[in-house]
């Protein structure tokens, strides 16, 4: 296994939705997620982490919570991989089996997981954790009637192709068509927050390679999960901040600062901290990202801290800083 990564970091994030829904409420007949206090729209933590399984995987990485499997599968092989399963749960042997599956899978090293079930391996905390994202603005759901061209009529009795046309024939034709609704929101820019914990990551063995691959997901993620009800959504800015320490004569002191941090995490999250954003226009509602300024001042840095932003996922951008090149 690499490295596990030696510095603290924090992300913001920012991404848009333009006539789709980005999260859908299956509480609300899958709504877009709304606050119900103050209308600014919420995209799940859960639904983020999800579009950085599929990238990761996509992109060559093995992923543990995928879609339509048995989670207690790959946690039986866990233990076949470290020894054999006897069918006695003993700490060494959940152990070890834990350290497998951290390994093996990018998802568990990066946001942990709860593998306590079937044959038993543990449970991981993650060190890269994410807020629900929220909405700068008010968002206003609208919700449309759509018509489908055709059903998908269970037939009773029907055992042949000749009995499904038959049936099809003898129905009214207003009967072969069914009305739908479909929610979307005009647009929306969205902020999530995101941290990366050094001491976690020395637990599951989160590298500085796992870090490219999370941020590179960040950038690219909404590039390949393109639906009609999501419309289209991109990554439009990711600010990430690194804690280097303070005092670069004193090698032991800053390797603690690196590792626990050299600032609060709303000091560098929080809007107005740091990144900063104004709706140009406040006499109507945004309608596009370049209805909004968004800036950041490194001169506001924590003393500590670096900062790099990308509008655009560039793998070399990102190496040269990770080295200690200025962005």
């Amino acid at each position: 296994m690499s490295q596990p990564i030696q510095n603290r970091y924090e992300f913001l994030l920012f991404f848009d939705v333009q006539d789709g829904n980005p999260n859908g409420d299956p509480d609300s007949g899958n709504a877009p997620r709304v606050d119900p206090e103050d209308g600014h729209g919420l995209v799940s933590d859960v639904a983020l982490k999800r579009r950085i399984r599929n990238y990761a995987q996509a992109a060559g990485a093995n992923i543990f919570v995928q879609h339509g499997t048995n989670l207690n599968r790959p946690i039986f092989e866990a233990h076949e991989k470290t020894g054999g399963f006897t069918g006695t749960k003993t700490k060494d042997k959940v152990e070890a089996a834990r350290r497998w599956m951290c390994e093996q899978f990018f998802d568990v090293r990066t946001f942990g997981a709860v593998m306590s079930t079937g044959a038993n391996a543990g449970q991981v905390r993650g060190p890269v954790q994410i807020t629900f994202a929220r909405s700068l603005d008010p968002i206003f759901p609208a919700e449309f009637n759509i018509t489908r061209g055709a059903v998908a009529e269970d037939v009773k009795n029907a055992k042949t192709l000749a009995d499904y046309e038959k049936w099809e024939q003898e129905q009214p034709e207003d009967k072969l068509r069914t009305m739908g609704r479909k929610s979307q929101v005009s647009y929306g820019l969205y902020q999530a927050k995101g941290f990366v914990s050094a001491h976690l990551a020395q637990g599951t063995g989160f590298s500085q390679a796992d870090l490219k691959l999370l941020v590179e997901a960040l950038m690219n993620m909404f590039e390949h999960d393109r639906s009609a009800s999501k419309g289209h959504m991109a990554t439009r800015r990711l600010y990430l901040f690194q804690h280097v320490g303070t005092d670069p004569h004193n090698a032991e002191q800053n390797k603690r600062q690196a590792m626990l941090g050299c600032a609060p995490a709303h000091r560098l999250l929080d809007l107005g901290q740091v990144v900063s954003v104004r709706l140009l226009d406040q006499s109507k509602p945004p309608r596009r990202f370049a209805d909004y300024e968004v800036k950041a001042d490194s001169a506001r840095l924590p003393k500590g801290v670096r900062m790099l932003e990308l509008d655009a996922w560039d793998e070399a951008r990102f190496d040269r800083w990770m080295g200690g090149a200025d962005a």
